[in-house]
This record gives structure tokens, C-alpha cells and sequence, in this order.
């Protein structure tokens, strides 16, 4: 397996992390948003912090750190939980959730700007990444119908936009720092804990003590889709292909739907059927190009 599948391969856990956050953030209900960012975030940077004093080599690693990555780093993840917190209080959470998931699809198409590029970016990229969105959005709604676009929500949606923008702005340019070690998540981790923590006391009221459910719920956050998860997909964006990162990252709405059914957190739909063809196909298509090169290794080394 070459060092670019395994690293895609890797960042794609983060897809399967992120499909547990819709559940786990139902279980935690009556935390304020900017509380729960803080205390997910705080448990996230102990994981790099705990790697970091297991592993002194990883530690001098961190020389390669920059202003200009720690930038990137402290603003795609702050900046991103900001405008997805702050578009589902101005606008109607469906609708902004959806327009927040253009992300995936932005990530597709900004990586064909990056500078010596992987590959062009082809039809059955941009083909696999819009059947994809179109899955996701299946998969949201459960096929009913969108409310009558509402013009007081538009700044609302207008945030949602912006949060998809940095995420996958994040996402794209984190390839310009594939020297600085994955571990350096640690520090944006921190910062984000730091400054959403600030912006609680300064705005929110506190709850506490917290119910055996609530806490809980919090820690697996910390330790998965808040955690992990983005050490994985920090890996997975410097090193792995971003085309098929960027669809295949539409399974997380999916799958988290599926979850919130199955944990009788939500009533299913036969359109979940149709939603998962077409994130499947769309994502295979995407991936085509590495499921090919993947088969052609296995036949020569037969």
C-alpha cells in the first residue's frame, strides 16, 4: 500500500468519527454551544498532549511549526465551529446544515488549484462529488420538501457558507504544510478550547453540574469526532488524495443519520436507501483513480 492510499485511508476515519458527532450532541442537550466546544476541544488537545509525552521524537517534530500553519490551524478549526454554531441560531438548522455541506464538494474543487497538484481534477470527480451532495442531501431532509426560502434567514445561510468556505479552505491548504507534523493539532486544539472557553463565560451561562448522560456524551466527543478526528484528517489532507477525502466525507451525513435512527434519536426513511447509492456511487466514482492504481499494484505483484 503506498504511503498516499494509507494516508487516505486514515483521513477517512475522521469521515466515521464525524458520523458519531450528530448523535453524541443530541445526548449532550442543555450544554450551550460555546460550554461543549470548550470542554470537546480541552479533551481533544489532551490526546495530542498525551502522544506528545509518550513519543520525546514527535516532541522535536514540533520545531517545524509556524506562525503561518498555526494560523491555519487555530483559524480553520475556531473559525469554522463559529460560523456552523452562529448559522443554526440565524437560520432554520435543515437548511443550514445543508449549505454547511457544500464543504466537501468546495474541497473537490479547490484541489485542483493547489500548486503541483496530484492529478487534474476530471469529470467523474466533480460528477462523484455533486452525486455525493445530492445523497447528503437525501439523507438530511430524508426527501421532504425544503420550506419557502425565508429572507430574513439569508444572512443566517450567508454564515453557513462562510463555515464551508473555511473548513474547506482549511482542508485544501493544509497541503502547503505537510511538513508541519499532524501532531501540531494539539496546539490548534488547545487555542480553540482556549478562546471558545472565554467567549462561554463572557456570553453563555454555565451548566453544572452535568448529568452522568451529558458527561459522557462530552468525553466520547472530546476522545472521537471532536478529538481524533482531527488529527486523522489533518494527516489525511497533507498526505492522502483530497478529491476522494472531499466526497467521501458526504458518508458522514449519512451515516450519522443512520445512527440517530438506530439509537431511536430520529424515524427512518426508505429515501436513506436511495441517499446511500448515490453517496456510495458518488464516492467511488471519485475514487476511481486510486481504486484503479490500487488494482493494478495487487495484479503486478500476482
Amino acid at each position: 500500500m503506498s504511503r498516499r492510499t494509507a494516508a487516505t485511508l486514515l483521513g477517512l476515519l475522521a469521515v466515521l468519527l464525524w458520523a458519531t458527532l450528530a448523535p453524541m450532541t443530541v445526548l449532550t442537550s442543555g450544554v450551550p454551544p460555546l460550554q461543549l466546544v470548550a470542554t470537546s476541544f480541552s479533551i481533544g488537545a489532551l490526546i495530542g498532549l498525551a502522544y506528545l509525552i509518550a513519543r520525546p521524537d514527535a516532541r522535536a517534530e514540533l520545531r517545524q511549526v509556524t506562525w503561518a500553519s498555526t494560523l491555519l490551524g487555530v483559524g480553520g478549526l475556531l473559525g469554522f465551529h463559529f460560523f456552523y454554531f452562529l448559522s443554526l441560531t440565524l437560520a432554520p438548522p435543515l437548511e443550514a446544515n445543508l449549505v454547511n455541506y457544500l464543504w466537501p464538494l468546495l474541497i473537490v474543487l479547490f484541489s485542483a488549484l493547489l500548486p503541483n497538484a496530484d492529478g487534474r481534477l476530471r469529470a467523474h470527480h466533480l460528477i462523484g462529488a455533486l452525486a455525493a451532495f445530492a445523497g447528503a442531501l437525501l439523507a438530511i431532509t430524508t426527501g421532504a420538501a425544503l420550506p419557502t426560502l425565508n429572507s430574513g434567514a439569508l444572512a443566517g445561510y450567508g454564515v453557513a457558507l462562510l463555515s464551508a468556505l473555511t473548513w474547506a479552505g482549511y482542508s485544501v491548504l493544509s497541503r502547503l504544510f505537510a511538513a508541519v507534523p499532524s501532531s501540531a493539532v494539539t496546539l490548534y486544539c488547545a487555542v480553540t478550547a482556549a478562546a471558545a472557553a472565554l467567549a462561554h463565560f463572557a456570553f453563555e451561562p454555565t451548566t453544572w453540574p452535568l448529568s452522568p448522560v451529558q458527561a459522557v456524551a462530552i468525553i466520547a466527543l472530546g476522545l472521537g469526532p471532536v478529538g481524533l478526528a482531527f488529527y486523522v484528517w489533518d494527516h489525511g489532507c497533507k498526505h492522502g488524495d483530497l478529491r476522494v477525502l472531499g466526497a467521501s466525507a458526504y458518508f458522514a451525513p449519512l451515516l450519522s443519520t443512520v445512527l440517530l435512527v438506530a439509537f431511536g434519536l430520529a424515524e427512518g426513511s426508505p429515501v436513506l436507501w436511495l441517499a446511500a447509492a448515490a453517496i456510495t456511487g458518488g464516492a467511488l466514482l471519485a475514487s476511481k483513480d486510486m481504486l484503479y492504481s490500487r488494482r493494478q499494484m495487487l495484479a503486478s505483484d500476482v
